[in-house]
C-alpha cells in the first residue's frame, strides 16, 4: 500500500467533514471533478492556499449552521 500524501489526506478529510460525496463537493465549491479526484488519488497536489481556504470556508459554514441551530432551539422554547 502506498503512503498517502498530506494533500490526499487533507482533501478527503475536508470533503468527508461536509458529508458530501465527491460530485456534490465539486459542484458546491466549483472545482472540476477530475481535479478533486486527482488530489484524492495523489496524482496531483492541491496548492496549500486552496486547502486553507476550503478549510476556512467549511469551518465558518459549520459554525454558522451550529449557531443558527442553537438560536432556533432557543426561540422554540420561548
Amino acid at each position: 500500500m502506498e503512503k498517502q500524501t498530506e494533500c490526499q489526506i487533507e482533501i478527503r478529510k475536508l470533503r468527508e467533514s461536509t458529508g458530501m460525496n465527491r460530485k456534490e463537493f465539486c459542484e458546491i465549491f466549483e472545482i472540476p471533478y477530475r481535479t478533486v479526484t486527482e488530489w484524492e488519488r495523489g496524482t496531483r497536489n492541491a496548492p496549500e492556499y486552496v486547502l486553507r481556504l476550503l478549510e476556512y470556508y467549511i469551518q465558518s459554514k459549520y459554525m454558522v449552521k451550529e449557531r443558527e441551530d442553537y438560536l432556533s432551539g432557543q426561540t422554540e422554547s420561548i
